[in-house]
């Protein structure tokens, strides 16, 4: 049991004694309202730089996500954010993207912070208000033109806010490109709505996305593939890949709708290409298969996260941290016009 688990569990008894709750909620309120100031304000920072130096009309802008607790295995992913951020600028590269863009260039990439999803969770605050402060916390960012929130998870639960924020914000749905080696469409695994096995039932359900399309998937079960028919959900598997390949190297999608979401779950690729993740599932994409995914896709992209890298087994020199922060690279690219 962690500390912060332990300290919910001790809260709990003292609230069901003689601690009212309304002292809790005061004080947890306050740390709420004082995490996204912080967002609020550096994100404000960021955009009126970026207004002033013109010649933008949409910036990638990382958030760091740091949730690993709705993992239904390990819950490593919740360090990656800040062994993202090492790996993008590792002295070992250059600054530059495939297709040309200087990362350099704070109009192309800019970064306003982790919201402290620990720190939040250690007032004792439950989910349901967790997912709506990391909603508020993406809405912060895309107030502030021409900020476009790129997302470092965390585990695949964080998905569900952050296309609910997106979706809210630009006021409709969007498209979705999902690559995974598992749907995450379980209603509630084990129980939890909010499991990142069920992240895309919830946005499912909440009517956020007009089309899903789940690239990679070589671990389903007969409930991922009932509410894949349910949701009408684009499924496309690891054992058709050959015969789909050429479909997935030309899509074009968000005709019709706010904008494209493209949501990396690590564990697309095969283990051979990043062993970083909890879930280690062969038979994946290779490196090389996602970036002519997503070199060739035709769409506006207005947001992206990446999610489920786990750097607790990540044991071959930070190779998978480099994985993930080459694919935060090129959804760079791919975000900021």
């Amino acid at each position: 049991m962690s500390h912060g688990t332990r300290w919910l569990h001790h809260l709990s008894k003292l609230s069901s004694a003689n601690i009212s709750s309304g002292l809790i909620e005061k004080g947890q309120n306050r740390v709420i309202d004082a995490s996204l100031t912080l967002i609020r304000e550096r994100a404000k920072l960021k955009g009126e730089l970026l207004r002033a130096l013109g010649g933008a009309k949409a910036s990638a802008t990382l958030l760091g996500v740091p949730l690993g607790h709705n993992s239904s295995f390990l819950q490593g992913p919740a360090f990656a954010p800040p062994r993202i951020r090492e790996a993008i600028w590792c002295g070992s590269t250059n600054s530059s993207t495939e297709e040309g863009k200087e990362l350099n260039d704070p109009r192309v990439l800019t970064d306003v912070g982790d919201v402290p999803i620990q720190e939040i969770r250690d007032c004792g605050v439950n989910d349901d208000k967790l997912m709506n402060i990391i909603s508020e916390s993406v809405k912060l960012v895309m107030e502030e033109e021409p900020l476009h929130p790129l997302i470092l998870g965390g585990d695949h639960s964080i998905s569900y806010p952050v296309v609910r924020a997106v979706s809210e914000k630009l006021g409709g749905p969007i498209d979705i490109l999902h690559l995974d080696a598992h749907p995450d469409i379980y209603d509630a695994f084990e129980g939890n709505k909010y499991s990142h096995a069920s992240s895309f039932a919830r946005i499912m359900e909440g009517g956020y996305a007009r089309r899903l399309l789940q690239v990679g998937l070589r671990s389903i079960t007969a409930e991922g593939r009932e509410q894949g028919r349910r949701f009408g959900v684009e499924q496309y598997e690891m054992r058709t890949f050959s015969r789909d390949r050429h479909e997935l190297e030309n899509l074009k999608l968000g005709e019709g709708v706010k904008g494209v979401y493209i949501s990396i779950d690590v564990d697309c690729l095969d283990p051979a290409f990043a062993p970083g993740v909890s879930h280690i599932e062969p038979g994946g994409l290779s490196f090389r298969d996602v970036l002519n995914i997503l070199h060739n896709l035709q769409a506006n992209v207005v947001a992206a996260d990446v999610v489920e890298f786990n750097p607790q087994r990540d044991t071959v020199d930070g190779m998978t941290a480099m994985v993930a922060a080459k694919l935060v690279r090129e959804l760079t690219a791919k975000i900021s016009k």
